[in-house]
């Protein structure tokens, strides 16, 4: 008896110690047992059972990458395509504690503890709150090609991240795949689409970027509530773990890895206006000329796919274009820029192209012939695919490219990207091979490296000029080169019942945002769907436009013939939506001010409100409404038949846009009048918006004076906004090439004090002279207005409002007792100005 107790001990001493490195009986490999480590440089590898290892590489204080390689040779197919630096500011040397149980590393920020036996990676704050932990022995599981971490799920921790996902924002008990899919009229839970960034912030104080291309799938405790993993079907378990203060830091860790978002010219953040088949001259020229006619601003007009002659040879289709350069110049002498579709791909029908690609071994080949890829298309025949990881293909299709360009046109949008109807169920083209490796390692990446192309190739060919490309398969770092729009949105089978489709598109824009997809737009009015009653569809059009201008590249978009031109909806429709659009215009120094800090921080202007409060966790939830900036938010109505809008504000008093008076404090739902014409709209109080004249196009008239609106805050508390300005055409932006104005308001017992700064001028200043207009939301009429100690007259508002333009007129101020604000308007000299504005005790 007692032999068979001893042997039994030894049994299971020995299956324990056998699982804990490698499970037999179902093939699974864990790390097991850390016997040793050494350090190199900002690396620590710890060498496990098995000749596994983990690299843990100390980026900077909060950065660290962690590398698990299971063959223990840190080695890839290919480096990051989305990260492009990993210098972040580490210095020094690594110092390892070595106790019985663990070892520990400590940085100014974190405290790293590596427990032996088995291998478990803990990741600590200063101050010892515990923030990330593997779970059990599971931070590392390799059965087959299969990759996968699991890490401890805490009670109240929640998720959000993973770049344009359908579904709600909190992450927390969903599971959501990485694999680019073609999903045209996608549900609203719907999941994988088109782009794949892997990339996710938690409440725990980090974020995680899994640098894997591979299908990937990541389960925020929709298994059990005591984990959450991320995995991937090949490839290498390499991810980085960023510590942030709060989500602001954490996404500036992110964007220090993999780069800055590009600026958009700055006509792009106005108007565009799209449909499926736009594809001849006369109807854009047409389309133009009605914009103007009824005085609806618009920048741009695109051109889909039909453009081309042959797909994809960038020539104008003869049939529809005849003389294609003259009507790209006088649409610009309109203030129209024109943008056009490419696809990825060269048709068979093209013979003289497809044969030239497939004689160079442009294209992805098939392994099992060995001969290009045949991939049937949407249009145009059966194509090769083009292989934009093979080096020589950038040239050559640079060239092709330039040719639109070289007519006057001012960009792309790069669609079908996927490659398009490449969703999970289509494996054969997993047998498609590039010049970087097999498809499953590729497919992710494909629309990126097009990306990557298509800007490298617009920069060799057109210095220091900004692009325009909108794309919608895409990867993480893709905003080094493009923006994004959500893709084929809208309910096909009944466009009259998409409201549930418009009404996801706000999360799907917000989490964008946060993949760092700044610069994006969904389709208004939805992809999908015919159109057959426009009264009908009037409601659903207005309020998505409503929610569209604050999309920072608005454009109205639809399939096939479906016309969604503003007016074709009816008068009622047509001045709502021009209002609607004249206000996205209106805001277009608040906008671009924002753009830049988007460039530089890779904040979106869109944004979740738990970005900026995120310590408020009834923001966690927040799905119908979103901050502009940081200033503005707004609640746009996505319910048929609504005339009031249920809303949360933060903390602060925020003050009903639309009225400039209404006045309500923070934390706490409210519910408000929304009839068809109001957008829910509310300013905080303290904010200073800046503004500019309506006009048919951005920058129509160059030396348009500057309005400041400010909504004053409590006595003895400042405001503040500095307005970012630039050429908005060159990439001069990226060698700090601007001007910054700094404008102050300090309310005082008396009065008020409006202190503008001398201008920050970095080798750029605005062209011409211009007035600034100062407009105090104070609601109380004033005694006296001095500038710069001289006290100046007063006149009506609306002939200070007429003057706005003229510049060397005096200085002058109104009261507009209606409306309670407070006008000033004076020269923009560049120079400190001081605005006193005193009231009667």
């Amino acid at each position: 008896m007692r032999k068979t107790t001893i042997y039994l001990i030894l049994i299971l001493l020995l299956i324990k110690n056998t699982v804990s490195a490698q499970d037999i009986g179902n093939g699974n490999q864990t790390l097991g047992n850390c016997s040793s480590y050494t350090t190199k440089n900002n690396q620590l590898i710890f060498n496990c059972k098995n000749n596994v290892k983990v690299m843990l590489q100390f980026c900077s204080g909060q950065v660290l990458k962690v590398w698990i390689s299971a063959e223990g040779t840190f080695k890839r197919n290919n480096e990051s395509f989305a990260v492009i630096n990993e210098d972040l500011g580490w210095t020094g040397n690594i110092n390892v504690n070595e106790e019985t149980s663990a070892y520990e590393v400590f940085t100014e920020q974190l405290r790293i503890r590596v427990q032996k036996s088995p291998f478990k990676l803990q990741i600590f704050d200063k101050y010892q709150k515990l923030l990330f932990n593997d779970f059990n022995d599971r931070g590392f599981v390799k059965q087959g090609n299969r990759v996968a971490t699991y890490k401890t799920l805490k009670p109240e921790e929640q998720f959000f991240g993973l770049g344009e996902k359908a579904g709600i924002l909190n992450r927390r008990g969903k599971s959501y795949k990485m694999w680019n899919s073609d999903q045209p009229c996608y549900g609203v839970n719907e999941d994988p689409l088109y782009k794949s960034i892997p990339f996710f912030m938690s409440t725990n104080h980090y974020g995680i970027f899994f640098d894997n291309t591979y299908k990937t799938e990541f389960k925020f405790g929709s298994e059990s509530n005591e984990y959450y993993s991320f995995e991937a079907a090949s490839g290498e378990m390499i991810y980085y773990f960023m510590y942030g203060n709060d989500f602001k830091q954490i996404i500036q860790n992110y964007v220090a890895l993999t780069g800055k978002p590009i600026m958009p010219p700055k006509w792009a953040l106005g108007f565009s206006q799209c449909r499926g088949n736009y594809t001849e001259e006369q109807q854009a020229r047409n389309i133009a000329a009605e914009f103007r006619k009824r005085k609806i601003p618009c920048d741009i007009i695109y051109q889909d796919i039909g453009w081309v002659e042959g797909l994809q040879d960038f020539d104008w289709k003869k049939n529809n274009y005849q003389n294609p350069k003259d009507m790209v110049k006088q649409l610009g002498e309109q203030g129209f820029k024109m943008i056009v579709s490419q696809d990825p791909v060269i048709s068979q029908a093209n013979k003289k192209q497809w044969e030239e690609a497939d004689a160079n071994g442009y294209f992805a080949t098939d392994i099992r012939t060995g001969k290009s890829y045949d991939m049937p298309w949407p249009w145009g025949g059966n194509c090769g695919v083009v292989d934009f990881t093979k080096p020589e293909v950038a040239d050559w299709w640079g060239n092709y490219q330039q040719k639109p360009l070289s007519d006057g046109v001012r960009g792309f949008w790069t669609d079908m990207g996927e490659p398009a109807w490449s969703n999970e169920e289509a494996t054969d083209r997993l047998n498609m091979k590039h010049y970087l490796g097999m498809h499953d390692e590729i497919h992710n990446v494909y629309g990126l490296s097009w990306d990557k192309v298509v800007t490298e190739q617009f920069y060799k060919h057109n210095p220091n000029k900004r692009i325009f490309q909108m794309t919608r398969a895409a990867y993480a770092g893709l905003q080094r080169y493009t923006f994004g729009w959500s893709g084929d949105s809208g309910n096909g089978n009944n466009v009259l019942e998409g409201w549930s489709q418009f009404a996801n598109q706000i999360p799907v824009g917000l989490s964008a945002g946060m993949g760092i997809i700044p610069f994006w737009t969904s389709d208004i009015s939805g992809y999908c769907g015919d159109i057959k009653d426009y009264d009908a569809m009037s409601e659903l059009y207005i309020r998505w436009m409503q929610f569209g201008i604050f999309n920072p590249l608005s454009r109205a978009h639809h399939e096939g013939g479906n016309a969604v031109e503003p007016w074709l909806f009816g008068t009622e429709a047509e001045n709502i939506t021009r209002a609607a659009i004249e206000l996205k215009y209106k805001l277009f120094p608040y906008i671009y001010t924002y753009s830049r800090e988007a460039h530089d921080t890779g904040m979106p202007i869109m944004r979740a409100l738990f970005l900026e409060y995120p310590n408020d966790t009834e923001t966690y939830n927040l799905d119908g409404q979103f901050l502009f900036g940081r200033e503005l938010l707004v609640a746009p109505v996505v319910e048929k038949e609504a005339t009031t809008k249920r809303l949360y504000l933060p903390e602060g008093e925020w003050i009903n846009y639309n009225d400039g008076k209404t006045l309500y404090k923070g934390k706490q739902w409210i519910t408000v009048e929304a009839p068809l014409n109001v957008i829910p709209m509310f300013v905080k109080k303290g904010a200073i918006i800046p503004s500019m004249p309506v006009m048919q196009y951005i920058h129509e008239k160059p030396n348009y004076p500057v309005s400041f609106d400010i909504y004053p805050d409590k006595v003895g508390k400042e405001s503040s906004f500095v307005l970012y300005e630039d050429d908005g055409e060159s990439r001069d932006y990226e060698k700090d090439i601007y001007c910054k104005t700094k404008i102050r308001a300090l309310s005082n017992s008396s009065g008020y004090t409006i202190h503008l700064n001398v201008r920050e001028e970095k080798n750029y200043k605005p062209s011409g002279a211009r007035n600034y207009i100062v407009k105090l939301h104070s609601g109380t009429k004033p005694k006296s207005v001095m500038v710069n100690s001289s006290k100046i007259k007063k006149e009506k508002t609306e002939v200070l409002l007429q003057k706005a333009d003229l510049v060397n007129e005096k200085i002058t101020y109104s009261w507009d007792e209606k409306e309670g604000i407070v006008y000033v308007k004076l020269p923009d000299t560049g120079l400190d100005s001081q605005i006193e504005i005193s009231y009667a005790l």
